[in-house]
């Protein structure tokens, strides 16, 4: 099976979006790591794409899942079987939230 095409919406610090990285690592999927604090473009697509603010966003396969945590993206990816259950770790947290200032965008 090939490699699913990944695209997430991340923050550079966020506890959530560091649960995303984890959960990615922990299969050893190649992804696009976009950063949404510090490219204005890749935070505009987010929002285009995802219809809202919230970060992180994951792109699977063109398949959209706006405002997720790591755990969640593990289920996803368990139950359209892009990936098999494994018994590694993650590296961090895979439910941990940021506070509100990093978490939501405000306009622009």
């Amino acid at each position: 099976m090939s490699d699913p095409k990944i695209i997430a919406y991340l923050k550079p610090t966020c506890g959530w979006s560091q649960g995303v990285r984890a959960i990615l690592r922990k299969y050893d999927l190649p992804f696009e790591d976009r950063d949404v604090v510090n490219d204005p473009l890749q935070r505009q697509e987010m929002i285009e794409k995802s219809g809202q603010r919230l970060s992180p966003c994951v792109e699977i396969n063109g398949q959209m899942l706006p405002d997720i945590s790591g755990a969640e993206v593990e289920a996803w990816m368990l139950a359209n079987k892009i990936v098999q259950p494994n018994d590694r770790q993650p590296e961090a947290p895979t439910d941990q939230s940021c506070n509100k200032h990093t978490h939501l965008f405000t306009a622009a």
